[in-house]
């Protein structure tokens, strides 16, 4: 099975439903802890692609 590149806007929707995820009451520090890490590599990966864009933006410029 071939994996799927995510766009940019889906990992800050991941990013936001892991946010409201923490938010809750009710979660339990273990579990915090798990969407805490799943959102934050949801946002470096979101990094990386403004900065691969980025890139992209000066070579077409220096062209």
């Amino acid at each position: 099975m071939a994996s799927k590149k995510v766009d940019f806007e889906t990992k800050l929707e991941n990013a936001k439903k892991t946010l409201e995820t923490l938010m809750s009451p009710e979660i339990t520090l273990q579990n915090s802890v798990k969407a805490y890490e799943a959102g934050m590599k949801e946002l470096h990966e979101a990094q990386q692609i403004l900065e691969d864009a980025k890139i992209k933006i000066q070579e077409i410029k220096a062209s």
